[in-house]
């Protein structure tokens, strides 16, 4: 009997530990508030834990002076900074419902130009911020800068200042992963393609591609529903959100062909705070060239399965 006992005790407990081993696929996760000291960006394929990228560690620099920069001076101060980001866009900028936590390639790289700003990037006091309100929110210093998929374009330097870009983007295609008919945009007559309500990328497919059948909902997650479920052949935005999406799924989703518009993302900060501008470019240049920008794409956005695009090249001005 007592060889009975201890047997069924010692089964019990590598269930235990099994069941601790085995995340829930799909849901994005990271080490939020650890400035990226461990991690393996968020779970969502089949691959094991040990298997996946880890997260770099973030050090914070040494011996920075930035008081030239009001926006740095004053976070400095404060004793951390206040960074606005989105919170829907898996391995981009995503906030976990339950635990609050932030992960992401967008959250990751605010982290990162933290500690080169010599602040600890776990104490960075996170801010969700809607898209239509970004320029308003950096103006009133409500945020010390902004990096969420943030396209920089003239219209928006009338307003405010960006450094980078840190990624560029475009929009592209996801479609299922054993779907073999798309490759590119040039596969997609007679496709059902879906995109947000009124956005940019579904007006381009109504004007360019007549020969599709263009399907609107009020977000992508409904796109993303009537794509798995097979009433659309494909969702269509920024490139960057697709690989969040595949990345979330990856034995479901993936996302084809090459981009076929151009959106460079930049980190929006105070416009005439000329100091934190190159501060920040600097810290873009030299973590692009170390690796750690590399790393944390391998981390959260290449867990969709594509490859790392180039480091893109900082535009001064």
């Amino acid at each position: 009997m007592n060889l009975r006992k201890s047997i069924a005790i010692a089964g019990i407990s590598a269930l235990a530990l099994l069941g601790t081993a085995c995340g829930k696929d799909g849901t994005p996760s990271s080490d939020n508030n650890n400035g990226g000291a461990s991690g393996g960006g968020a779970p969502g394929g089949s691959n094991t834990a040990s298997a996946k990228p880890q997260l770099p560690t973030y050090t914070v620099k040494e011996g920075v002076d930035l008081s030239a920069s009001k926006t740095w001076k004053t976070a400095k101060d404060r004793g951390h900074l206040v960074v606005g980001v989105k919170d829907d866009q898996p391995f981009l900028g995503y906030q976990d419902p339950a635990t609050k936590e932030r992960s992401g390639f967008d959250v990751e790289i605010a982290r990162m130009v933290s500690a080169e700003l010599g602040l600890d990037p776990k104490k960075i006091e996170f801010k969700t911020i809607a898209s239509v309100n970004r320029e308003t929110a950096i103006q009133r210093g409500d945020v010390d800068y902004y990096v969420g998929t943030y396209s920089i374009t003239d219209k928006r330097k009338e307003q405010i200042g960006f450094a980078g870009p840190y990624y560029i983007s475009g929009q592209s295609l996801l479609v299922q992963k054993n779907n073999t008919s798309i490759n590119s945009k040039d596969d997609l007559k007679g496709k059902k393609v879906c995109s947000a309500k009124g956005s940019t990328p579904i007006q381009k497919i109504k004007n360019e591609f007549p020969e599709t059948t263009p399907v609107e909902y009020d977000t992508y997650s409904l796109c993303l529903d009537n794509l798995l479920s097979g009433q659309v052949d494909a969702v269509t935005t920024d490139e960057a959100i697709l690989k969040g999406y595949a990345a979330k799924d990856p034995d479901k989703l993936k996302v084809v062909g090459a981009n076929f518009s151009e959106e460079k993302y930049g980190i929006g900060l105070p416009k005439d705070d000329a100091a934190l501008r190159a501060a920040v470019n600097d810290a873009l240049d030299a973590k692009g060239a170390d690796g750690t920008w590399l790393a944390i794409y391998d981390a959260t956005l290449g867990l969709s399965g594509s490859p790392a695009p180039a480091v893109p090249a900082v535009e001064r001005y």
